[in-house]
């Protein structure tokens, strides 16, 4: 039996589709933000770090792109969609909650699930985890940084 060739990769790899969502994503933000002043360099405006971050963004976009090598993105096998799908369900979850019942109780909301039923902690880490962190952080954030937030009924 002869011996197999090696074949030549594909040249759609992981790491070329990686590059060009990058870099459409950078375009998508760079095109977002011309409806905001740029400003200078002396006086930049609000739309200025927005840019200079998808500027950027588009610089490695393209450096992961024109990397050598990278397995063919057809044998792309995703076997933490089960963990992205349920992430992304947080996500949502706090884009709607926050407002409703607040940060402290989004947070904790969020921390238990990721923590608790993605991550399958032991309760009591769990527990001590999403208290320090959703309490700590509205600390940190109303009163250190005089950031205000959401604050949820029952004044929680």
């Amino acid at each position: 039996m002869p011996p197999e060739r090696p074949t030549a990769p594909a040249w759609w790899s992981n790491d070329r589709v990686g590059g060009v969502i990058l870099i459409v994503i950078a375009g998508l933000v760079a095109l977002d933000t011309t409806t905001l002043p740029i400003g200078t360099l002396a006086r930049p405006g609000p739309g200025y770090a927005p840019l200079i971050c998808a500027l950027i963004l588009a610089a490695l976009g393209l450096l992961v792109a024109l990397r050598r090598g990278g397995a063919p993105f057809s044998g792309l096998r995703w076997g933490e969609g089960r963990h992205a799908a349920l992430i992304l369900g947080a996500g949502a979850f706090a884009a709607l909650a926050l407002e409703r019942i607040g940060f402290r109780l989004t947070t904790l909301a969020i921390l238990v699930f990721l923590l608790g039923v993605v991550e399958r902690r032991p309760p009591l880490a769990v527990a001590a985890v999403a208290l320090a962190i959703s309490f700590g952080g509205y600390y940190l954030f109303w009163n250190i940084l005089r950031v205000p937030l959401p604050i949820g009924p029952f004044g929680i």
